[in-house]
């Protein structure tokens, strides 16, 4: 009979690539890999690995296996979370992973939430771009909460992966406490603010591209528009009166002092906020507490961003303003 612990060494060197990386994640040594995979090899009277003195991939048998050992894995963890339902109490160890703005935003509301259930422990880890699904795909991580700009809600029934929709996020205008749009009785008009310095993410960042496509409408982004990476940086720099900015509104619960935000138009770029975790340990009963915990953080951030931002959506600007 295979061994369950061999197959999971397989099947993460399938997605990693390497015997170091393997053992890095695992928390293995690069030899005992080495030796379980070897062991595995025996076990199934084929070759799984090519392996030369500085490298290693996998053969067409190793291929095929791996891809089974993924099933039979998936497989496991589904059969542990219908048996951990049977039991109704969430336990043990649940790793998040969240983009940086989402960590700070949600971290004190998840963790006032899950205190209340002492079998439990929360880990949670901020993640690079674009980097929770493909961690929760991997089982790297249990759950991620990750951003999406394109509008169009992912399949929550099918595939791999379940999605829930946390937040719609807009974007919103920082400008310096001193500006004069820092009046909430002043209308927003975003052709009047073309020829102030602009402070933006570098290009091919989502935030950027949503920016742009912003000021498509009234003729373009300043060529001239500062570059800074990361929304705190960015933030800092308007309250130093540096320039000014539009940012995701969850940047707004960690930024500095000194800085006022208005709502944008109706047809401002928005972002949503989803939790993603496997759909094989929805039912285990430490994830479906984590879920709940993450829609009351939620409710929470929406009830501050509504505080902050204080004032009602603006219309839409006239098209081909000049």
């Amino acid at each position: 009979m295979l061994d369950i612990r061999r197959l999971q060494l397989l099947s993460e060197f399938a997605h990693r690539g390497t015997i170091a990386a393997t053992a890095a994640a695992l928390g293995y040594t690069p030899s005992a890999v080495s030796q379980q995979l070897a062991t595995l090899e025996r076990e199934v009277g084929t070759q799984l690995l090519d392996r030369t003195a500085r490298s290693a991939e996998l053969t067409d048998a190793g291929r095929l296996l791996a891809a089974h050992a993924e099933q039979i894995l998936a497989m496991v963890e589904a059969a542990e979370s219908v048996m951990a339902a049977q039991t109704g109490v969430a336990m043990g160890r649940v790793t998040v992973t969240a983009f940086p703005t989402a960590a700070v935003a949600f971290a004190p509301a998840l963790a006032q939430s899950l205190r209340e259930h002492a079998g439990m422990q929360l880990v949670l880890r901020q993640s690079a771009a674009h980097g929770g699904r493909r961690q929760v795909a991997a089982g790297e991580v249990d759950m991620a909460l990750v951003d999406d700009w394109s509008g169009h809600r992912p399949a929550t029934t099918t595939g791999k992966l379940r999605f829930y929709p946390l937040l719609h996020e807009p974007m919103v205008l920082a400008v310096p406490a001193e500006h004069p749009l820092a009046d909430p009785e002043r209308p927003v008009e975003l052709r009047r603010l073309r020829d102030e310095s602009w402070l933006a993410a570098p290009h091919g960042e989502p935030s950027r591209t949503a920016t742009d496509r912003l000021l498509a409408d009234v003729g373009g982004a300043p060529a001239a528009a500062w570059e800074f990476e990361g929304p705190g940086t960015i933030l800092n720099l308007v309250a130093r009166g540096v320039g000014i900015a539009v940012v995701p509104s969850l940047a707004v619960l960690s930024g500095p002092g000194g800085l006022a935000y208005r709502r944008l138009p109706h047809d401002a770029p928005i972002r949503d906020v989803y939790a993603v975790v496997r759909a094989t340990s929805v039912q285990r009963p430490a994830i479906r507490v984590t879920l709940e915990a993450c829609y009351a953080a939620a409710r929470d951030v929406q009830r501050t961003l509504d505080s902050v931002l204080g004032e009602r959506p603006l219309p839409p600007e006239p098209r081909g303003a000049a």
